[in-house]
Order: structure tokens, then C-alpha cells, then sequence
């Protein structure tokens, strides 16, 4: 080998050194960049556990796709097709202003989701003192709701129920008379009515079981991140929305690790389903509604397959 030969051997590794160090200095500074410049996303105020709601930086949001309205309103429109001809479906994200509204601003009969404001102002005014949840109501004849879902209708008269009990079977159950004896005995339609108007709901109307989409994105949103109630409390309102005996919509066709809290509205022609979604870094509320259907069955199917592709685009974007 010739000296000039020997020169080159020698220089080769302390080329390939000058060129590893010149990429990790790019690297580093490139990171100190980002994380100079890119705002810090805050943590979702929420009693649930901090591995379900905080946000924090991972270098995969590099690789991940902007969510974008249309994108994800087409796709849910084809799942729909001419199926539903009259619906609403709304996915608002609680980690970014990312939403997706169809026909939010309708107005539907709320059916079993009249139980969702019920809940929210027992809530409030247990929190204040006003409403004990260890009071003893006696069943009357005249309190069962015949009709629907439930299981108290089935119970002879002068049985006796908790408070507790009777927002347990509510909501577990959708029980209709455990709703009733709720709304108009324990709280009153009248003073859930107040606090819906307080909480900037301008669509819902107790008296005649009203609402939206909008509406009940707005109480949802007020739930999850803590402010109907105090954190203990409203992990009891999250707990009573988690254990559903109705879960052929929303939760569906998850996976198994997702958390879904949430309130099924059945109703003549009426097929609904509200709550809000969570895994890892996941969070959103989602709501359907349906109105004059002929086959409930199918209709469930359905928002079962809608909710499947929201949260396909959500978990990916």
C-alpha cells in the first residue's frame, strides 16, 4: 500500500465520526426546535385517572394526519348512506377545536336521554346538600311507568328504594320509573329546567323530553371535566354511565380497552346514543340521534358502525 493509499484508510473513520456527529446535532437541534416553538397542549381537568386524559408529546403526532371535518363527515355519511333519513351525529375532540357536526342543531324527542340532565341536577344538589341520597322513597301504584325499559314496574307496590338505588336503576337500567319518581319527586322537572338553562343548554325542554346533539355535547363536556360536581361525586356520575346494561351502540364494535361513558335514548321510531369515548390520548364526545325508524335492531347496527368509524379517524388522526 502506498502512502497516499495509508492517508486515506486513516481518514475514513474520523470521516464517518464528522458525519455521525453532524447528524446528531441536526437531530438534537431539531427537537430543541419543536420543542421551543411548539405550544405545550394542557391536561383535560377530569377526575379520571391521568393515563386516560393527559396529553403529552410523542414524536408518533409527527407522522399523524391533521383531523379535518370534511374527511371525517364524508366517511361517516357513507357509512350512513340513505339508511337514516333523519339524523344527527356530532364528535367533538376535548384535546384540540376539532369537530365534526351533521344536523347538530336539530331538535329530537330525547327519549331516555331526558336521564342525563336528571343525573347532572341530582348531582348538583346532592353537592349542595339539597338532595340525600339515603332517603327511603315507598313505591306507589301511581308512580310505575308501564312502558319501556325498566325493572321497578315489576316490583309490588310499598317496595322501598334508596335515592341511590333509584339513580342506579335509572341508569343501569333506563328504568322509567325510577326516572320518574327522580325527576318529579326528588328533584323536580321544574328545577332541572333551571339548571339546564343555567349550563347553556338552549335546546333542551324537560316538560316536553326536548333536545340536540349540541345541547348534549355542551353537558357531557361540563361531566367528564369535573364541572357539575365535585371530583368524588362526579367519579360516581362517570361510574353510573360507564355500567350500562345497553351497550349494541356506541361501544359496540370498540376495542375492549376503550371506556365509554355513556346514556342510550329508545323511543317510538327513536334511536340514540350520547357519551364521551376515552383510550390513552384519546378523548371525545360523540353524539347520535335517529328519528322515524322501522327497525330498531338495525338502526343500533348502524350507530354501532358510525361510532366504529369515528373512532378509527380519531385514534389514527
Amino acid at each position: 500500500m502506498n502512502l497516499e493509499a495509508a492517508n486515506q484508510a486513516r481518514k475514513q473513520p474520523q470521516k464517518r465520526k464528522r458525519r455521525l456527529w453532524l447528524l446528531l446535532t441536526i437531530i438534537a437541534g431539531v427537537a430543541l426546535l419543536w420543542y421551543i416553538i411548539v405550544p405545550k397542549r394542557t391536561q383535560v381537568i377530569s377526575p379520571l385517572a391521568q393515563t386516560e386524559t393527559a396529553v403529552e408529546f410523542s414524536i408518533l403526532a409527527l407522522f399523524r394526519r391533521p383531523k379535518n371535518s370534511t374527511e371525517l363527515r364524508r366517511k361517516v355519511e357513507e357509512t350512513i348512506k340513505d339508511t337514516w333519513k333523519n339524523y344527527s351525529v356530532l364528535v367533538v375532540d376535548y384535546h384540540s377545536n376539532f369537530t365534526m357536526g351533521i344536523n347538530d342543531a336539530v331538535i329530537f324527542n330525547a327519549a331516555s336521554i331526558n336521564k342525563i340532565p336528571i343525573l347532572a341536577a341530582l348531582y348538583t344538589d346532592v353537592q349542595k346538600g339539597d338532595v340525600d341520597f339515603d332517603k327511603v322513597i315507598i313505591l306507589q301504584s301511581q308512580d310505575v311507568q308501564d312502558y319501556g325499559t325498566g325493572i321497578i314496574r315489576y316490583d309490588p307496590e310499598g317496595t322501598a328504594y334508596t335515592v341511590k338505588t333509584l339513580i342506579r336503576l335509572m341508569m343501569q337500567k333506563s328504568d322509567n320509573t325510577a326516572a320518574h319518581i327522580l325527576g318529579n319527586y326528588i328533584i323536580g322537572l321544574d328545577r332541572v329546567q333551571t339548571l339546564v338553562n343555567a349550563w347553556g343548554l338552549t335546546q333542551t325542554d324537560m316538560a316536553n323530553n326536548k333536545t340536540s346533539n349540541k345541547d348534549m355535547a355542551i353537558l357531557m363536556d361540563k361531566i367528564f371535566r369535573g364541572k357539575i360536581a365535585g371530583v368524588a361525586l362526579t367519579q360516581e356520575i362517570l361510574a353510573f354511565l360507564k355500567d350500562s346494561d345497553f351497550e349494541d351502540r356506541i361501544p359496540a364494535l370498540l376495542p375492549k380497552n376503550v371506556t365509554v361513558y355513556h346514556k342510550v335514548g329508545t323511543g317510538t321510531g327513536t334511536v340514540h346514543d350520547v357519551g364521551v369515548v376515552t383510550q390513552g390520548k384519546t378523548a371525545y364526545y360523540i353524539g347520535i340521534f335517529s328519528s322515524d325508524i322501522t327497525d330498531e335492531e338495525r338502526a343500533s347496527k348502524l350507530a354501532a358502525q358510525v361510532s366504529k368509524v369515528v373512532y378509527d379517524y380519531m385514534s389514527s388522526h
